[in-house]
């Protein structure tokens, strides 16, 4: 683990005080102090009964008073519209990811509060996490402001006064960092009280998203807060993430930080960006520029180092690591196709072979030629550049799905070179070239972050995803345990993650027949709703440690720019519930708190998807 002189200094073009941060967050966006009504709900509940009141029943469902069911018992207490009942009608109110602590009480009463009048004390052991802790708190306003049915502004109100205590120095994010918080509200006459205590800046802004969800507009001005709470919570899994694939299609980058913004949300913590592929390879790696400006699609189509830097900082003020992917052997087309021009000799094969059947599962083709040791020396000086991005403490993921073992195989350079170090060109000796790959390349990972990152005590594990290597009767043979986490993507009645867990492996998992986003838009594919990716329950148990939790994937052939959003949001937020809380009730308990979770994001921007009638949002209950 890194220790906190690690953070002091920018390291080239990483920038890890929260300085730095502060600084690239300020680069790319701006505090607007002014609210906005936004598409909201609570118009369409006051006009059901001419602005009735709303009350909750002891099934947890809120109704306008002119529509009690006969029979069913209801809290005396009244609410002012749909939205303040949803605050705490049932344990754990309108709060997405569901908290999983013993503890969650909600208070029915109310604090009735200007946005403006919420002050902030920091209780942090140094200047950036006091400085992270600061930046978090302008985040949070920026998010409140947007609940603000009308105007936020109230000639009276009560001061709001959130105190955050973090115990650690420490910037670090990893597998093992506490995301843990405990939140106390409380209010007298005049003040309402909020003490925030976490063992890291990370769960501390956790809470301040479950504060935000205890907030809502009034029907008139200003904003609605439960009086009273009592909240602990931690997630299971410290893996929580989403797949974003940029090289099918490119995509802007503030349609990344948009799906940042609603990660953060979510409380997922990890963008996996899988931003370079056969199709281009728009990333600026400073070592090799060849491989930008012979991969991207256009000179507007790239992401620069400077960019990167940017969007790695700006997702971690919002508690989200960035995992980059650089695929091989396969799915390494173009971008690699300069090596013979430049004296390297073939770094890559099959290059946008045709028919491509014959050479790959998807065109265009290209796989890397792993018998060139100029290709080995390229990737070490790709994976230098893509350590230099992130945190000391991050990791890299190296791909490796889909080896289309003929294209080698009618590789004539490849295949003599085989025959003349004994091998037969049977299947088992593709994997074997195909495992001395991945070693060269690890060896080379634990080489430049040796050098990079000298406090590093253990060398760092890598990712693959699942493929023919991992088949569990041979991968002890290839593979080992303690330097390779298997990311899977095989359906839910699969038996592969089972049997790796079995012989010790660590596992991420993505199952495809639930958490594949892009399944349904192409082939003989199926859609899959949100209760289905609500319902892809996760092993834990006894072999927590060994499943770190997974993500959705929102795999680009068939999205871009247009339909982004929708295609990936509110989905990937019902297995952001699955993965905080992993929990044992069906969707269909979660799914009043879904629906006021899909209201949020579109107050925030984020163009979620509708999942229901809107007379179902309305109507609690009726359409179950």
């Amino acid at each position: 683990m890194p220790d906190q002189t690690s953070y002091k200094h920018c390291y080239h073009w990483g920038a890890w005080s929260a300085l730095c941060l502060t600084a690239a967050a300020a680069a790319i966006t701006a505090f607007a102090p002014v609210a906005y009504a936004n598409d909201s709900s609570e118009t369409s509940s006051n006009r059901i009964s001419g602005r009735s009141k709303w009350l909750c029943s002891s099934t947890d469902i809120c109704t306008s008073e002119d529509e009690q069911v006969p029979g069913v018992q209801y809290l005396s207490h009244q609410f002012e519209s749909q939205r303040d009942c949803r605050l705490s009608c049932g344990k754990y109110g309108s709060i997405w990811p569901m908290p999983t602590g013993d503890e969650c009480s909600l208070s029915h009463e109310r604090v009735h509060f200007d946005p403006w009048k919420v002050r902030f004390n920091v209780v942090a052991p140094n200047d950036v996490t006091t400085q992270f802790l600061h930046e978090t708190n302008r985040l949070f306003v920026s998010n409140l402001l947007k609940e603000c049915t009308r105007n936020c502004t109230l000639a009276s109100s009560k001061e709001v006064l959130v105190k955050a205590t973090v115990q650690s120095n420490s910037l670090v994010l990893d597998w093992t960092t506490d995301e843990s918080y405990m939140m106390v509200v409380r209010s007298t006459d005049k003040v309402t009280f909020v003490d925030i205590k976490a063992p890291t800046v990370y769960g501390a802004r956790h809470a301040f998203e479950t504060l935000s969800n205890l907030v809502t507009g009034s029907i008139t001005n200003g904003l609605l807060l439960v009086s009273a709470a009592r909240i602990t919570d931690r997630p299971v899994f410290p893996h929580r993430g989403v797949l974003l694939d940029t090289s099918r299609n490119f995509l802007p980058l503030r349609y990344i930080r948009s799906t940042i913004d609603a990660m953060a949300a979510s409380k997922l913590n990890v963008l996996h960006w899988h931003v370079v592929d056969t199709h281009s390879f728009p990333l600026e790696i400073t070592r090799v520029p060849e491989m930008q400006r012979f991969g991207a699609y256009s000179t507007a189509q790239t992401y620069s180092r400077a960019d990167a830097v940017n969007l790695v900082k700006y997702a971690r003020l919002r508690g989200i690591r960035v995992l980059i992917e650089i695929d091989g052997p396969s799915h390494a087309g173009n971008g690699w196709q300069w090596g013979p021009s430049a004296g390297l000799g073939n770094i890559s094969v099959c290059l946008n072979q045709s028919p491509w059947r014959k050479y790959c599962v998807q065109p265009p083709c290209g796989q890397l030629n792993p018998i060139n040791d100029h290709m080995y020396a390229v990737l070490k000086e790709i994976f230098e550049d893509i350590a230099e991005l992130g945190a000391p403490e991050e990791t890299i993921h190296m791909g490796g799905d889909e080896v289309f073992l003929p294209c080698w195989n009618n590789t004539k350079e490849i295949t003599d070179v085989m025959v003349a170090r004994g091998y037969d060109l049977g299947v088992l000796s593709f994997l074997r070239l195909w495992s001395q790959f991945h070693q060269r390349n690890l060896d080379a990972w634990d080489d430049i972050n040796q050098r990079m990152f000298p406090n590093n005590k253990e060398p760092k594990p890598v990712i693959l995803w699942s493929s023919h290597l991992t088949d569990p009767k041979t991968i002890e043979e290839f593979l080992p345990k303690e330097r390779f986490i298997i990311q899977t993507w095989v359906s839910a009645a699969d038996s592969l993650n089972r049997e790796l867990l079995q012989r010790g492996y660590r596992i991420l998992i993505s199952t495809k027949d639930a958490w594949y986003l892009d399944h349904g838009f192409w082939g003989s594919t199926n859609y899959y709703n949100w209760k289905t990716v609500y319902g892809n329950a996760l092993p834990s148990g006894a072999r927590k440690d060994q499943v770190l939790g997974g993500e959705v994937c929102m795999w680009s052939e068939y999205v871009d720019q247009n339909s982004l959003e929708a295609r990936i949001w509110p989905r990937a937020g019902a297995a952001a519930e699955r993965l905080w809380s992993n929990p044992k009730s069906s969707a269909l308990l979660a799914q009043r708190r879904f629906y006021r979770y899909r209201e949020r994001l579109l107050a925030r921007g984020i163009h979620a998807d509708a999942v229901t009638p809107h007379w179902c949002v309305l109507h609690e209950g009726n359409c179950l």
